[in-house]
């Protein structure tokens, strides 16, 4: 009976310590760090705090959200321009080689001096792109405007450059935009460097000519099921594009001596290639022409011809190529080399043997979206994440040096051998400097 009695007691005493336990539970808040965050009230409203460990957890996720910036070294890095807070799209340098637009869709379109390539710091000039971002960006051939595409109101803008006294721009936007006249997405822009047309092309088969004031002088159907690449030539004559067909179309754009549009007529193709274009460029004569096709091979060719008299381009060459998509193309405006962009890699060739001279891998943290020479073949420069890499055109220069040794050999008077001869020691002089600061 003693131990009954004491095994009652103690059951009792424990269900009574429970009870007080749970009072206390219900009575008293948590404390910080206790397992859950108390709340509190700011300005009279209850506010959950976090504790260190919970904010902790949520600046690591919002820093694995956050896009890093990709790193590369390579010893012909000339440069890395970082301004952009988001991926650029698009590069144009201006016709005088002063200048590099770029823009990104961080809404803003940059301007970049071409005589800080190789300083410490690289300063721009920042234009703000309203309730909008660019997508693509060319320069007027007085590169004292440029225009843009822009992504959301599908359509042409134009911003003025107006120069200050401390060497600086501001930029306007024109009132009005383009009208709206696309019906698929564009693919790429120019000016004609004449001043005369715009050109819009997108990736169904349509290329529009405009006038500067935005109204539209032709429209081309293209005829090849898509647009992948177009483009304006550097002379200002010819408007050229490739897609699903294994070939390029080129078309003059006529204007009368009053400077009156006349008509879009056909010009010539360059055709050779087994699969569908990825893109084609122009040297800054549009003489040459490069093309590079999902056959796995690029070719030059020598397009100054009387295409009135029926007469076609000549193939000068043809090299492979590794190439995936997106795939660009890009030939030095003296023609002597040419580069491709396949995913975030480069490949530089001779267009004298279509040698491979260069190779450069995951230049960049996204796909190239751009590759372009400036208007000197000193530098090739391309984009696809925020930053824009400025490389030197090394197998420019050795082809200079190649070329002139060869023309030395043959000529017979002082004159022309003193100037091949100051070309050869000023391309070689530059190339030491690049190797010296290399090494």
């Amino acid at each position: 009976m003693e131990a009954v009695a004491v095994i009652g007691v103690s059951l009792f005493l424990g269900a009574l310590v429970l009870l007080l336990l749970a009072g206390l539970g219900r009575g008293s808040p948590r404390q910080p760090g206790s397992g859950e965050p108390a709340d509190q009230k700011v300005n009279g409203e209850a506010v959950r705090q976090t504790t260190g460990l919970k904010k902790q957890k949520q600046h690591q996720r919002s820093r694995k959200h956050k896009p890093q910036q990709h790193n590369f070294t390579h010893p012909l890095l000339a440069a890395a321009l970082k301004g952009h807070s988001g991926s650029v799209t698009c590069l144009d340098f201006s016709s005088n080689g002063k200048y590099l637009v770029s823009c990104a869709d961080d809404r803003t379109v940059r301007i970049w001096s071409t005589k800080d390539f190789l300083e410490h710091e690289h300063r721009c000039m920042r234009a703000n792109v309203e309730l909008d971002h660019a997508t693509l960006v060319c320069f007027s051939p007085d590169s004292r405007a440029f225009i843009t595409w822009l992504a959301n109101g599908e359509t042409i803008r134009v911003f003025k450059m107006t120069k200050k006294g401390d060497g600086s721009f501001t930029f306007t936007a024109a009132p009005e935009d383009f009208p709206k006249k696309h019906k698929a997405p564009i693919i790429n822009i120019g000016i004609a460097e004449t001043g005369k047309f715009i050109m819009t092309a997108s990736s169904d088969t349509t290329i529009l000519i405009w006038d500067l004031k935005g109204e539209i002088l032709a429209n081309i159907n293209t005829n090849q099921m898509n647009n992948a690449y177009a483009a304006i030539s550097p002379c200002g004559r010819f408007v050229a594009s490739c897609g699903f067909t294994p070939d390029v179309k080129v078309w003059e754009v006529c204007f009368g001596k009053g400077g009156d549009f006349r008509e879009v007529t056909r010009a010539f193709e360059l055709k050779g290639h087994s699969a569908g274009m990825y893109s084609f460029s122009f040297s800054n004569d549009s003489r040459r022409m490069v093309t590079v096709s999902k056959d796995g091979t690029w070719k030059l060719w020598d397009t100054d011809v009387e295409y009135k008299k029926q007469q076609d381009p000549y193939l000068l060459l043809t090299g492979k190529c590794e190439v995936m998509e997106p795939c660009r193309i890009a030939l030095s405006p003296d023609a002597r080399v040419l580069a491709i962009s396949s995913g975030t890699s480069i490949t530089v060739y001779n267009t004298r043997r279509g040698d491979k001279e260069e190779h450069f891998v995951s230049v960049h943290g996204e796909y190239i979206t751009d590759l372009v020479f400036d208007i000197n073949s000193r530098y090739l420069v391309s984009c696809g994440d925020r930053a824009i890499r400025v490389f030197h055109n090394t197998a420019g220069y050795r082809a200079v040096v190649e070329e002139m040794k060869g023309m030395l050999k043959k000529t017979t008077t002082e004159a022309t051998r003193e100037r091949l001869q100051q070309q050869i020691t000023g391309a070689q002089n530059t190339l030491d400097s690049i190797y010296a600061k290399k090494d």
